[in-house]
């Protein structure tokens, strides 16, 4: 069983643990340090913990009791207030369990139905198959492929924009 919740000062040690996969960060956003010390991990659910809550709504994967990933749906700015940004990841012990699927569906039923947002969008890098498919498996929308968009690992990549709307 799949749920979501607040992350826990207790979880930096596993949080570490799951981060310190180069598969993982390979296709997250630049900025996480590698090695991913608990010290890192501390400073990350401390950020999430003290966030406006009506900006940015991060979450604990928790399978089976057990944390195994990290989900995010984070407020745009400005004229794009009603929109936000998803972005989440799985450890890799997880994979295809199904897991990120549903952690993706409890988290845009959250935040549409406690917030204003509207539309929920995500861009995976274009080859990471399995985001792509947990997405359209969530009712995401592909809405177009942003080419060479990402310079990650000295390689240009192109990424993938889909969003669902409320």
């Amino acid at each position: 069983m799949v749920e979501l919740r607040e992350w826990q000062e207790g979880d930096a040690k596993v949080l570490a643990e799951l981060l310190n996969n180069k598969k993982i960060l390979d296709n997250l956003r630049d900025g996480l340090p590698y090695p991913y010390t608990e010290s890192d991990a501390l400073w990350y659910i401390n950020s999430c913990l003290s966030a406006d809550k009506d900006k940015q709504f991060c979450f604990a994967v928790i399978y089976n009791a057990e944390v195994v990933g990290s989900i995010g749906v984070f407020r745009q700015e400005n004229i794009h207030g009603k929109t936000a940004e998803l972005g989440y990841y799985i450890g890799e012990n997880f994979w295809r369990k199904g897991i990120a699927t549903e952690a993706v569906k409890l988290a845009c039923e959250h935040v549409f139905e406690n917030t204003d947002i509207v539309r929920i969008f995500a861009e995976p890098f274009a080859e990471n198959t399995g985001s792509c498919r947990v997405l359209e498996k969530n009712g995401f929308v592909l809405e177009g492929i942003l080419r060479k968009n990402a310079f990650k690992n000295g390689v240009f990549r192109d990424m993938k924009l889909y969003a669902k709307v409320k």
